[in-house]
């Protein structure tokens, strides 16, 4: 009879992530795709260009002229191109979604980490994981308190998943104590997690 010999397979060694993506990096570059001079683009909008602060204009705008207000939540795409703003070409829908006494809107990507990332900035870590994407729309209210956000029981959480196509920006309730300010100076308090919808101004 055959003996049979049980052989222990090892997965081979495994680079670290950075020299993974280093490799790639490479390759790409010795075929002429100018990987290296992208990354380096993308890392300079990242950090000087995709910012809150873009958001924060949008937001402070909208306290103070009803008629950008009405624009933007007409044709949110349409209402930032006006402040100077861009959004890639596929993030073909901006909605803003607008907070009231009785209504407060939270975002979310279930799929992944999609935001309007060059308003409101890159996604943070907690937007990205999966207990936050799970649970926000089932256990808003819960979810929220946990951030720190105890919404009183009369006021309406609705949540808001974004898709292929369409992104979304919170306009948070204007703090009263900033009634009279400038744009500049309410720009200033607006914060990503208001636009997010995880915390109020």
């Amino acid at each position: 009879t055959p003996t049979v010999t049980s052989h222990q397979h090892t997965s081979p060694h495994t680079a670290p992530m950075e020299q993974r993506v280093d490799a790639i990096q490479a390759a790409l570059d010795e075929r002429g795709f100018q990987a290296t001079q992208a990354v380096e683009e993308l890392g300079h909008k990242a950090q000087e260009e995709w910012l809150p602060r873009n958001g924060a204009r949008i937001v402070a705008k909208a306290w103070v002229d009803a008629a950008f207000r009405a624009r933007l939540l007409a044709d949110g795409r349409g209402a930032v191109v006006e402040l100077g703003l861009t959004m890639p070409k596929h993030h073909r829908h901006l909605v803003a979604l607008e907070n009231t006494p009785r209504v407060h809107n939270v975002i979310c990507c279930t799929l992944c980490s999609c935001t309007a990332f060059t308003l409101i900035g890159l996604p943070p870590d907690w937007y990205k994981d999966l207990e936050y994407r799970a649970r926000i729309v089932r256990q808003s209210r819960t979810v929220l308190r946990e951030m720190g956000l105890d919404l009183p029981p009369d006021v309406e959480v609705r949540v808001w998943d974004t898709t292929a196509d369409t992104r979304y920006i919170v306009i948070p309730q204007q703090p009263p104590h900033t009634l009279g300010w400038d744009e500049e100076r309410l720009a200033s308090v607006v914060t990503r997690d208001s636009m997010i919808g995880v915390s109020r101004l």
